[in-house]
């Protein structure tokens, strides 16, 4: 009776294994399938897109991708796009983090009234604030600007930043803390030189994700940055090469172009995984 009990168990554990790996594998080709159909024809000519849109590339059109660079400005629009995520990222892990370390390790009247706050912020869908958002950068003089857009990205991104250092912040032992005061270290040195190496981990995974959000952004430049053409960001440009190759016939450019604005999230996505999973998990282990 043990045994046939034993048997069905494994079978058992057989069959959700088998599912369980089936399921993942579709997973994987309907993540990694749209991806790899748009690098592929990223090499190719129109005419052949146009023909037998899920073929192979019978060459490499390298002019695929001069054409997206050169004549669709998709070079000018990644610049514009780094030289705005620089300062956006940039204020959004420092506020971020300063704002998520004194909530963390501070007992002030209105704390959790200032946390709560941040945390609501999440639930506010962004929709609901282009039109005041566009009407106070104009008067600020602050509408296509680049300054603009960063302040937005920041305010944009903060919510979901201090929401999650919250709670890394304070897994952190306090020992450390408090043993830098009783040393006469200020309360600067020891967030900058102590605490934020120590959430190392929390700051890389959360920076990533904000990296990943505002480098996609199309919501908020296509409304606040409508200026000059050559002010665009990545996605704006690439909607408007989108449009512009449905009249012009240059489909190959168009991925090429895709491709370009996908190869920068790829590789940071790749580079820092192993920081991303432990920063997600390291709450949870300690």
């Amino acid at each position: 009776m043990s045994r046939t009990r034993g048997d069905t168990r494994r079978a058992e554990g057989g069959a959700l294994n088998v599912f369980a790996h089936s399921f993942l594998v579709l997973w994987t080709l309907l993540a990694a399938g749209p991806l790899i159909w748009v690098l592929l024809a990223a090499f190719r000519p129109h005419v052949d897109i146009v023909s037998d849109p899920f073929g192979l590339p019978t060459a490499l059109h390298w002019e695929n991708f001069t054409n997206a660079w050169t004549t669709a400005n998709i070079g000018r629009y990644t610049l514009n796009s780094l030289i705005i995520l620089s300062g956006s990222l940039t204020g959004t892990m420092l506020l971020g983090a300063m704002a998520a370390y004194v909530i963390a390790r501070y007992d002030f009247r209105g704390n959790r009234a200032v946390h709560l706050l941040f945390t609501g912020g999440l639930m506010f869908p962004v929709f609901l604030a282009l039109v005041p958002l566009f009407f106070v950068l104009d008067n600020f003089g602050l509408l296509n600007t680049r300054q603009g857009l960063i302040l937005v990205y920041i305010a944009y991104s903060l919510p979901f930043t201090v929401f999650f250092l919250v709670s890394f912040f304070r897994t952190l032992p306090g020992a450390v803390q408090e043993a830098a005061l009783l040393d006469g270290a200020s309360h600067t040195r020891i967030f900058f030189q102590i605490m934020m190496p120590m959430a190392r981990p929390g700051l890389i995974s959360i920076g990533i994700f904000n990296f990943l959000g505002q480098w996609n952004q199309f919501v908020l430049p296509k409304v606040l940055n409508i200026g000059s053409p050559e002010d665009a960001v990545l996605p704006q440009g690439l909607a408007a090469l989108m449009v512009q190759q449905q009249y012009e016939g240059d489909w190959g450019a168009l991925y090429a172009g895709v491709s370009m604005a996908m190869l920068p999230v790829l590789v940071v996505y790749v580079t820092f995984q192993r920081q991303v999973q432990s920063g997600l998990t390291a709450g949870a282990v300690r």
